[in-house]
Formats: structure tokens, sequence, C-alpha cells
């Protein structure tokens, strides 16, 4: 946030600075470094004439692209989401190969008490539980 904020006020000091020469130039009748200012004049020409030919070569590209750009986005969404499926379902297996009970079966539990209240929620002793192990 910083940088934007001393960015802008650069910028800013920059036009200021801009218009404040331009006014001393016209007090003076005097151009400050007019041989550098003579070839960024021409650059700046070049580089808009540039921009305009760019512009006209992009109008003339055909709208097949534009849809073929469209079908390959799609297709590149689609891959992605089926390697975040895949990558998913590894993280699963991942997850089962790192835990100590791979294969979760409920068994009894070792309290009497927990015992109790499993026999009352199941209907007073029709338990549904795996008692062998």
């Amino acid at each position: 946030m910083w940088f934007a904020i001393g960015t802008f006020f650069f910028s800013l000091g920059g036009i200021i600075g801009l218009f404040a020469l331009k006014e001393w130039e016209g007090r003076h009748n005097r151009t400050v470094l007019p041989a550098l200012r003579q070839r960024t004049d021409v650059l700046a020409f070049r580089l808009k004439e540039l921009l305009a030919a760019l512009q006209t070569d992009l109008e003339k590209l055909p709208p097949e692209i534009v849809h073929v750009s469209r079908i390959f986005i799609h297709e590149v969404a689609l891959l992605a989401a089926a390697f975040l499926r895949f990558l998913a379902s590894q993280a699963h297996r991942f997850a089962d190969f790192v835990s100590h009970k791979h294969a979760f079966r409920r068994r009894a539990p070792r309290s009497e008490f927990l015992r109790k209240v499993l026999e009352h929620k199941n209907g007073n002793g029709n338990t549904q539980v795996d008692t062998t192990e």
C-alpha cells in the first residue's frame, strides 16, 4: 500500500513539475534541452503509429481465433478440475495410509458407562455393536 501511495505522489510531483517547467519556459521564452525533446517527440510519434497499426491488425483477426481460445480455456479448466479431483482422492488415500485406523470399524466402547448409554440408545439391550474385538 505504501508503495502505491509513494508512486502516486511521485507521479503527481512529476506532473506538477512538468507544468511548472512549461510555465517557466513560457515566461522566459526558452526551451530546456531542445535536442532531447526533439528525439523524444520523434519516438513518441513512432510509438503512436505502431500502436495504431497494431490496432488495425488486431481488428483483422478472425472471430474464429476468439472461439478457439474460448474452447482452449474451457478445456484447460476441465483438465484442471480433473487434476484437482485426482489430487483430492490421492489425499484421502494418503490420509488413510498414514492413519493408524486404515479401515475403520466401529467396536464396542471399553467404558462401562458408554456401553450402558449405547444400550439405552439402541433400545434397552439391543446393541448393534460388534463386541468380538
